[in-house]
């Protein structure tokens, strides 16, 4: 059975932004899709090409008839990264994981190849970055090596996928794409079009080869995922590791993910031994004061699907300056001054003269609304110079006109401080109310801020 095909070919002009991959046919200064200034760069000629249908090699085939144990979930031994990864590794899935530099995702990256490595499987690691020696001290230092872990710096493409093509491996893992640049491709290492070429190779490779493939990603100034948008359509995952460069405690979240939940996290402790899954990483944002300290209140906050239990911390302190300093760190500005003048105007608390500190414990960021109560009674209890009770969270949103409104998973983080050890909660009142109370944990449902004040820390 012969097939005509057919071809047109036209050439013109083309623009490319430098950031997104947007095109267009003609020069602008602002990119039309991402809105960067400058980022718009000529790229010589763009081609078009229309084929008409070929003789299909291999016919498409009845969905029940699909054998899916082929792409069935394989463990990294790393259980962390299991739970964000919705089990486990995928045969031919392609992961994205992005971060900042430092952040620790080389360290996280290496001690998955040497876990699977460990588990029997072949491993390619591949870096365009670090030559092998400084790759192997790092591997020295975390116990990440393995005889089936193989190693080599290149940051030629086609000599990549050599190694590839003669390894064979179960898991290929690349540090960074941006690296990898190909010499029938123009255009420097780490440009869209190099970045773009070296995707579509590794991802096809990853597919004909049934290989898991994990790409290391830079990030820009703003935290999104340099490079082409196109990429995070290619791959199967995108995660992000993220953390503060002055706390320990890293988070791993899925922001795409075709075989798993987008709503997982996964904690790690980065020390100078290597990475570590935290299964409850909840110590890290308590602190630990023998006797009751005013101005502190624990609360429990929700990452993805996951509760942890968090302490907010608030310092007042009487100044003769005519704009009082407003200070915060792991919380949101704009909602602690809103917190600031709902306390005055509905609690009757004048911290208009008062210079006023709030942060978290252990360098945690808190941004949901469910934290505004503990926030505003953490103030309260600085401004009063009382301790709060012991063993007692607090959860509610707050309003403008004073009042608490429910928050979801209320039961959820009430089962999270019974089991730490908490006795007590003040949670807003709820029409389905809070659900089953642990034995010996006593729940306060209030309704408004100026109640919880009075609840907990009565005038007089």
């Amino acid at each position: 059975m012969s097939t005509k095909t057919r071809a047109k070919t036209s050439r013109a002009p083309g623009y490319r932004c430098a950031e997104c991959g947007w095109t267009t046919v003609k020069w602008v200064g602002r990119c039309g899709e991402c809105q960067a200034w400058g980022t718009v760069e000529e790229t010589g000629q763009v081609a078009a090409r229309t084929t008409a249908a070929t003789s299909v090699v291999s016919p498409a085939q009845r969905i029940s008839d699909v054998d899916s144990s082929t792409a069935a979930y394989r463990p990294t031994r790393v259980e962390e990264m299991d739970r964000v990864l919705g089990g486990g590794l995928v045969p031919g899935a392609v992961i994205l994981v992005a971060g900042e530099p430092g952040v620790g995702k080389s360290t996280l990256l290496l001690d998955v190849a040497a876990r699977v490595a460990n588990g029997g499987s072949d491993v390619l690691y591949v870096t365009g970055e670090e030559s092998a020696a400084q790759v192997k001290l790092r591997a020295d230092r975390i116990d990440a090596t393995a005889d089936s872990l193989y190693l080599t710096a290149e940051s030629d493409l086609a000599a990549a996928l050599g190694h590839i093509e003669q390894l064979r491996p179960k898991l290929l893992i690349v540090d960074s794409v941006q690296t990898l640049s190909s010499a029938d491709v123009d255009g420097a290492a780490g440009g869209v079009t190099q970045v773009r070429e070296a995707a579509a190779s590794l991802i096809a490779a990853a597919k004909k080869y049934d290989m898991t493939t994990l790409l290391v990603g830079h990030v820009t100034k703003d935290g999104s995922i340099a490079g082409p948008r196109l990429l995070e359509h290619l791959v199967d995952v995108v995660c992000q590791f993220e953390g503060d460069r002055h706390s320990r405690l890293r988070l791993l979240r899925a922001a795409k993910n075709r075989y798993g939940p987008t709503d997982e996290v996964g904690c790690f402790d980065l020390t100078e031994n290597g990475i570590v899954g935290l299964a409850d990483p909840s110590g890290l944002f308590l602190s630990r004061t023998a006797e009751p300290v005013s101005g502190t209140c624990i609360t429990v906050t929700i990452e993805g699907r996951r509760p942890l239990v968090a302490e907010v911390q608030a310092l007042l302190a009487t100044t003769s300056n005519s704009q009082p300093r407003r200070a915060t760190s792991g919380l949101d500005s704009s909602r602690v001054a809103m917190l600031l003048a709902v306390l005055q105007q509905r609690g009757g608390y004048g911290l208009a003269g008062d210079d006023c500190y709030v942060a978290t414990v252990g360098g945690m960021k808190l941004s949901e609304p469910a934290i505004d109560l503990s926030v505003a009674l953490a103030l309260a209890s600085a401004k009063r110079d009382t301790p709060l009770p012991q063993k007692m969270i607090a959860l509610g949103e707050v309003g403008l006109a004073g009042e608490v409104r429910p928050v979801p998973g209320i039961n959820q983080r009430i089962q999270e401080a019974a089991r730490l050890g908490f006795k007590a909660a003040v949670v807003p009142k709820s029409p389905n109310g809070c659900g089953p109370v642990p034995q010996g944990f006593s729940v306060r449902e209030v309704s408004s801020l100026s109640d919880t004040l009075q609840l907990l820390l009565p005038a007089g």
